[in-house]
């Protein structure tokens, strides 16, 4: 099993599931590695940043933890990023407690900077609690609640706490 790595130098794998941009909603299939269209978004609204899961990890709605990458251009579907968390935004939806990881390229001079999430421009953070509180409205049965955005150390242990909600199962 991967584990979270020491120290902040070292970076997290981030499997892209959506790119940036898109009204599509991919679902890799994890015991074929097959990606489907799960569906298109009922709404207008696009993913605000290349979108996916932290491999080896287990979150609190019974799916890898969910994770978000600000990058300059959107990736693809499979694509795998050397990813650097930054914070998490708490959420909750009709599968329960859904918290996303919010992520920088590792090794990317333009991020490098962000060292916490307070370091993101706030128009974008904005973006990313805008896109969770509508993208769900038009789907019949299905609802979002946000809970808002906190740092680089709540958004380890949230990895740590998942990494070990998956030992045993079929995500460790």
């Amino acid at each position: 099993m991967a584990e979270l790595p020491p120290s902040d130098a070292t970076p997290i794998p981030v499997v892209v599931e959506i790119p940036r941009g898109s009204r599509n909603k991919y679902e890799i299939d994890h015991e074929t590695g097959e990606i489907w269209l799960d569906r298109r978004l009922f709404s207008a609204t696009v993913y605000p940043a290349d979108y996916g899961y932290i491999d080896h990890t287990l979150g609190e709605d019974g799916d890898p933890l969910d994770a978000l990458v600000i990058l300059e251009e959107p990736t693809f579907p499979g694509c795998r990023i050397r990813a650097r968390p930054v914070g998490v935004f708490w959420m909750e939806d009709d599968a329960g407690p859904d918290a996303k990881i919010i992520c920088v390229p590792h090794g990317d001079p333009r991020w490098d900077h962000v060292q916490d999430i307070d370091q993101l421009p706030d128009h974008l953070t904005d973006e990313i609690e805008h896109f969770f509180e509508v993208y769900k409205q038009l789907e019949p049965g299905k609802f979002a609640n946000t809970r808002g955005f906190e740092g680089r150390d709540k958004a380890r242990a949230e990895i740590v706490e998942s990494q070990a909600r998956a030992q045993g199962t079929e995500y460790a």
